[in-house]
């Protein structure tokens, strides 16, 4: 059973090895749906080629969305299962840091998963989860999956909205209702890349993190230099120094291999 399987302590990919553990532990309680376990692996190719570290354009990307969501009037986070099961503890206390409600939004949407979900953040602590059931009871226009219903109180009426490990239909959706979207999505060339107001391209395990020490520190800043952070932002510019990084980093890995 995978549940016992004991990953040596000096195999050189420990880290990763834990990481997809968790994920198929978590399918197993219907927390990710088996296409989550897919769209792991896609991200994981990308993780390699940044060298599965934090690069100074995820970073730049990262502060300028706790910019945005400080700023908010109503932030809200979408959490799906792999969300969910990768970084339960760590997306409450930025819920909690930021006052961003979490909200369930799911492709592969039942009743049984929505629930899962919901326990294990209540698990991780959080005290509200929106979202479930009939509470997602608005719909997103020109949306026809079943990530086209929100609840009221959450993304539905929110200004910004963080959508880790997104797909890009809502996030174009989401867009076209006047919502600033943030995406978290390790390939810089997908739809939700390319579609979001701020991009940060890195793993989530590491992003959520990340937000939590950045938010710590920027909330002692005042509005304008929070804006100033935003203003000075350019997606389009931080995905250009992304792919650079990327292409560079190969040329390297070339040269090494002549």
């Amino acid at each position: 059973m995978i549940y016992h399987f004991k990953i040596p302590k000096n195999h050189p990919r420990a880290e990763s090895l834990k990481i997809r553990i968790k994920l198929i532990k978590a399918e197993r309680r219907n927390i990710v749906a088996k296409a989550g376990l897919i769209a792991h692996g896609r991200g994981e190719a990308f993780d390699y080629l940044i060298g599965e570290k934090t690069i100074p354009p995820a970073l730049a990307a990262t502060k300028a969305a706790i910019a945005a969501m400080l700023i908010a009037n109503r932030p809200v986070i979408s959490v799906n299962g792999n969300t969910a099961a990768l970084v339960p503890k760590e997306i409450v206390k930025l819920s909690k840091l930021l006052n961003a409600p979490l909200e369930i939004n799911l492709f592969f949407r039942t009743r049984k998963r929505e629930e899962a979900i919901k326990k294990w953040l209540l698990k991780h602590g959080a005290d509200e989860v929106l979202g479930v059931g009939e509470n997602a009871s608005m719909i997103i226009p020109e949306l026809f999956s079943e990530r086209r219903r929100v609840d009221p109180k959450g993304i539905y009426s929110a200004d910004v909205v963080l959508v880790p490990l997104e797909d890009g239909d809502r996030t174009l959706a989401l867009k076209k209702m006047g919502k600033f979207v943030i995406a978290i999505d390790l390939n810089p060339l997908s739809r939700t890349a390319q579609t979001a107001d701020i991009t940060i391209v890195d793993n989530i395990v590491r992003v959520i993190p990340n937000m939590i020490k950045i938010t710590k520190r920027m909330k002692k800043l005042p509005k304008e230099k929070l804006k100033e952070i935003l203003i000075k932002f350019d997606n389009k510019k931080n995905l250009f120094y992304v792919l650079s990084y990327m292409i560079n980093r190969l040329k390297e890995m070339a040269i090494k291999n002549e």
